[in-house]
């Protein structure tokens, strides 16, 4: 095998047709959606553990009750921010705690 057989160039790689990346609906790659149903399945399981409503969730870290369930539903793309301020509420020290 000759060495520009066996490895890949830069220069090879440029030729090569790019694939496309699929997405879902809601135009997520498919971990993305993965990830965010996961995470609404856990803050879920978090506010139940608490028995704690949505609405109180939402109060307590200053979001709105429609977006808390948007997460819990895995649509909701939420920020860092956004998910610190449900850590922070589910840990005790919430912005309204």
């Amino acid at each position: 095998m000759a060495h520009s057989e066996g490895l890949s160039h830069p220069e090879t790689r440029l030729n090569r047709p790019v694939r496309p990346i699929l997405c879902d609906a809601d135009g997520r790659l498919p971990h993305e959606s993965e990830f965010l149903k996961q995470l609404g399945i856990r803050v879920r399981e978090m506010r139940a553990q608490r028995d704690m409503s949505r609405r109180e969730l939402a109060r307590l870290s200053g979001l709105s009750e429609r977006f808390v369930a948007q997460i819990e539903a895995g649509k909701g793309n939420v920020s860092i921010v956004r998910l610190l301020r449900i850590a922070l509420v589910f840990r005790g020290d919430g912005p309204a705690a």
